[in-house]
C-alpha cells in the first residue's frame, strides 16, 4: 500500500508532457486513420513511421516494424493529416522576438506548419533561418519584404530600386498594398519579372484587377479588385465610395463577368487567397460583443482587442454601412470563391491573422469553415491548405502523406472529411522531428493567455 501511494504521488507531480525531439529516434503513429490528401479517402488502421523528419513507412498496423526505442503514439481511432499552411499570415514586423515567438506558437499549436508572412521586416529573414535550423518553435516561414504602397513608392525608379533591394536581401515575395499608381505598379511588376521575384497581395484602385492579372500576380489576396472589376464605371468612383474590397458597391457588380474573371485568373495562373475570415468577421454585421467574447481572444492583449473593437465599431457606424447590402456582399464573395473552385482557379488557405478578430492559428480553422460555407467540400477546403500550397510553392515533398514526404503532420480526434470543424480537435502536431503532444500544446497556450 505504501509503494502504491508513493507511485500515485509521483504521477501526480509529473510535469506536463514536453515536446519530444526525435532527430535520432523514430516516431510511430499506431493504428491511425490516415488522410493522405492524394485523393478523398481514408486509410484505416495504419501504422505511420517517421524517421529523421520524413515519412518512412505507411503499413497496415499488424505489418509494421520499427526500432525498439521508437516513440509510440497510440492513435487508434484518430486521424492523421498533413500540416496546414496559412498563406496570408502576419509575423509582427518588429525586432523584439517576444511577440514574434507568441505568434509563431499560436500558429503551430493550431496545426499550422507553414506560413507566408505578408508584411516583411529584416528580422524575419533571421527568423526564417532559425526556424529552418530548429532554433525556434514555429512553422516553416516564407516571407514577403516591406510593403510597396503609395507612401513607400513615389516614383517608378523608386519602386524598381526597392524590388532589386528586396531580391538581394533574400525575401521570397514582394508584398503590394493599395495606393500604387499605374506607372509605379508597372515599374515594380516589370522589375520583379526581370530579377525573378513574385509579387502578391492587394490590387491598387488605379491598377484594377484586369491589369493586375495581365501583369502576372503570383497571388491576389482578399479577392481584392474582383468586385470592383465587375462594376461599370468604376474608374469614376473614389475609394471611399467603393469601400474596402468593394463592400459598398457589390450591388452594382455585373455578375455575368464572373466567367470572364475566372478565365483570366486561370489563363494567367494567378492564385487566389480569399481571406474570407477577414470579411466574415470584420466587415459583417456580427455584433462586436460576440466576436470579442470568443474563447481565442484571451491570446490577444487588451490594446489589440480594444483596437479591433474600435475598428469594427467605426465600420458599423459608417453612414454607408447597410446590413442587408453587406450580407449580399458577403454572399457574392462566397459565390466568387465557389466559382474559383469550379473553374480550376487555384485557391490557397489564408485568413489574415492577426487581424481584426482573427487570432493567429485559430482563424485558419474559421477560414476552413467559411470555405465550406462557400460551397467547397471539406476535402476541397483542406486541399487549399495542403496539396494546393505544395503545388503553388513547387514543393513535391509536402502537402500529402506518403513515404518520403516531409513529416509535418497533425493528429486529430475526428475525421475532418466528415466535418471540417474536426481540424480544431488537435491531439498533437509533428513538425519535422519535433512531436508536440496535446498536453504540451495546451500548456503553451495557457502561457500565452492574457
Amino acid at each position: 500500500m505504501k509503494n502504491l501511494l508513493c507511485l500515485l504521488l509521483l504521477i501526480a507531480t509529473l510535469p506536463v508532457q514536453a515536446q519530444v525531439d526525435l532527430k535520432d529516434r523514430e516516431i510511430v503513429f499506431r493504428g491511425v486513420n490516415v488522410i493522405p490528401m492524394d485523393q478523398e479517402r481514408v486509410l484505416t488502421n495504419q501504422n505511420v513511421v517517421v524517421r529523421n523528419g520524413k515519412i518512412a513507412a505507411i503499413t497496415p498496423a499488424a505489418q509494421t516494424t520499427y526500432k525498439k526505442d521508437a516513440l509510440i503514439v497510440d492513435a487508434k481511432g484518430k486521424y492523421l493529416m498533413p500540416g496546414l499552411a496559412e498563406m496570408h499570415a502576419h509575423v509582427p514586423p518588429v525586432d523584439d522576438m517576444d511577440p514574434i515567438r507568441e505568434v509563431l506558437t499560436l500558429f503551430v499549436t493550431n496545426g499550422v506548419t507553414t506560413i507566408r508572412g505578408m508584411l516583411g521586416h529584416p528580422r524575419h529573414l533571421d527568423v526564417r533561418e532559425r526556424l529552418k535550423k530548429g532554433e525556434l518553435l514555429g512553422p516553416h516561414l516564407y516571407s514577403t519584404g516591406p510593403s510597396f504602397n503609395g507612401y513607400s513608392v513615389k516614383i517608378p525608379s523608386q519602386g524598381a530600386e526597392m524590388v532589386r533591394a528586396q531580391k538581394q536581401a533574400g525575401y521570397d515575395y514582394l508584398k503590394l498594398h493599395p495606393g500604387l499608381t499605374r506607372q509605379n505598379f508597372e515599374s515594380v511588376a516589370k522589375t520583379a519579372k526581370e530579377v525573378g521575384i513574385p509579387f502578391v497581395g492587394h490590387v491598387s484602385h488605379e491598377v484594377g484587377v484586369w491589369r493586375a492579372i495581365d501583369a502576372g500576380y503570383s497571388s491576389i489576396d482578399h479577392l481584392d479588385g474582383f468586385i470592383e472589376g465587375m462594376v461599370p464605371g468604376i474608374e469614376s468612383m473614389d475609394e471611399k465610395q467603393i469601400g474596402l474590397f468593394g463592400m459598398y458597391i457589390a450591388d452594382k457588380a455585373d455578375q455575368s463577368q464572373i466567367p470572364k474573371l475566372m478565365q483570366a485568373l486561370k489563363s494567367k495562373n494567378v492564385w487566389v487567397v480569399p481571406t474570407q475570415a477577414l470579411a466574415e468577421r470584420w466587415l459583417s454585421p456580427i455584433p462586436v460583443e460576440e466576436l470579442n467574447s470568443a474563447p481565442e481572444m484571451v491570446y490577444m492583449n487588451a490594446q489589440t482587442r480594444n483596437n479591433w473593437v474600435k475598428t469594427k465599431q467605426d465600420l458599423l457606424a459608417n453612414p454607408s454601412y447597410n446590413k442587408d447590402k453587406i450580407n449580399n456582399y458577403l454572399k457574392l464573395r462566397r459565390d466568387l470563391i465557389k466559382a474559383c473552385q469550379q473553374n480550376g482557379v487555384g485557391l490557397l488557405l489564408g485568413s489574415d491573422g492577426p487581424q481584426v478578430f482573427n487570432v493567429p492559428g485559430f482563424s485558419v480553422h474559421h477560414e476552413l469553415q467559411y470555405l465550406v460555407d462557400s460551397g467547397l467540400t471539406p476535402y476541397q477546403a483542406l486541399q487549399t491548405g495542403t496539396v494546393n500550397v505544395a503545388q503553388y510553392l513547387g514543393r513535391s515533398d509536402m502537402g500529402t502523406i506518403a513515404v518520403g514526404k516531409e513529416a509535418d503532420l497533425v493528429l486529430l480526434e475526428g475525421n475532418p472529411l466528415d466535418n471540417i470543424g474536426q481540424t480544431r480537435r488537435i491531439e498533437g502536431v509533428l513538425l519535422d522531428s519535433r512531436w508536440l503532444p496535446k498536453d504540451f500544446i495546451q500548456g503553451e497556450l495557457k502561457k500565452l493567455a492574457k
